[in-house]
């Protein structure tokens, strides 16, 4: 599986942004699809995930302010990201797991097997 994360810049904070991760040798429809974030200094950390069975998953420091959606005819996977604060700046990552991971799974990085590039997002104050 491949995985190209792009959609990242400079936004002020407040302002959105759309993440999209295109996916090309499976279809999304068929893994959990999963967005981490990783600040300088910082451990990487769950964002939000879209299972197979359409399930979706937040932190709960993003709920209500992002959005994972899933595109299967372009086999893409979104992340909308409203109401951004300097706090959500970080490289953003898609990656891709099996399609019923549990919930404790999917939020943790070690439950997905491919993983794209990352996308930098900078929030300014």
């Amino acid at each position: 599986v491949q995985l190209q994360a792009s959609g990242g810049g400079l936004v002020p904070a407040g302002g959105s942004l759309r993440l999209s991760c295109a996916a090309s040798g499976r279809t999304v429809s068929s893994v959990t699809m999963g967005w981490f974030r990783q600040a300088p200094g910082k451990e990487r950390e769950f964002v939000s995930a879209f299972r197979s069975n359409g399930g979706t998953y937040y932190a709960d420091s993003v709920k209500g302010r992002f959005t994972i959606s899933r595109d299967n005819a372009k086999n893409t996977v979104y992340l909308r990201m409203n109401s951004l604060n300097p706090e959500d700046t970080a490289f953003y990552y898609c990656a891709a797991g099996g399609g019923r991971l549990i919930v404790s799974v999917l939020k943790g990085a070690g439950g997905y097997d491919y993983w794209g590039q990352g996308t930098l997002v900078t929030v300014s104050s």
